[in-house]
């Protein structure tokens, strides 16, 4: 018996969907989408860095001469402010030592002179606005307490604030005059360094054998 041939089933091409090629007018659209920084963005970025003054230290001497002028005022503003703490202050231990530590930076102030004598700079003050700060801060706090134990405590407390800045500035200073060969103005720093450090050891030790613990009782 003869057999029929099936016809052949025709092979089905499946067309490849063709892709349309960006329009001129799609390309621009998403080009746009890119946004180039805004001059807001830009002004930010560089105002991070600092300007600095016509007559910014342009050497280590420069910066010494510039920080020396900067604590020459702050010790000038102290035998003004240390005063108003002693006037404040009701334990008479506080009393005598804020009474002897102005003696103290009196003749810290004549002893900044010799350094400028020393190195042959006239003495000239400049606003030091970390001491102007921490004296107004002193004011807030005996206004902020009560006359008494806790005024005292924070009396000391601002007092050990300005110490604490003192030594920092004037090590610095030492090791500035001494790296700048400057010895004469090295040992008299280092003097004012040394008393700086004891004013500090004063004050903690009044501060933990009575006023602090006293305080706790008002």
């Amino acid at each position: 018996m003869a057999t029929k041939n099936k016809p052949a089933k025709k092979a089905l091409t499946k067309k490849a969907p063709t892709r349309k090629a960006p329009t001129k007018k799609a390309a621009t659209k998403k080009a746009a989408t890119k946004k180039a920084p805004t001059k807001k963005a830009a002004t930010k970025k560089s105002s991070q860095g600092v300007k600095a003054k016509p007559d910014a230290a342009k050497g280590l001497r420069d910066l010494f001469e510039n920080e020396l002028k900067d604590i020459y005022w702050a010790e000038k503003a102290l035998t003004k402010a240390i005063p108003k703490m002693i006037k404040n202050a009701s334990s008479e231990e506080l009393v005598d030592a804020l009474n002897e530590h102005l003696q103290v930076t009196e003749e810290q102030v004549s002893r900044l002179e010799e350094v400028f004598e020393a190195i042959g700079v006239k003495a000239q003050a400049k606003k030091c606005e970390a001491m102007a700060g921490l004296i107004k801060e002193a004011e807030e706090i005996m206004q902020d307490t009560e006359k008494g134990d806790v005024r005292d405590a924070g009396i000391i407390s601002a007092g050990q604030k300005v110490e604490h800045y003192e030594i920092a500035t004037y090590g610095t200073l030492c090791a500035f005059a001494r790296i700048l060969g400057e010895d004469k103005a090295a040992a008299l720093l280092s003097d004012t360094l040394d008393e700086e450090k004891e004013a500090d050891e004063k004050l903690s030790e009044i501060a933990e054998s009575s006023i602090n613990i006293e305080a706790m009782a008002d």
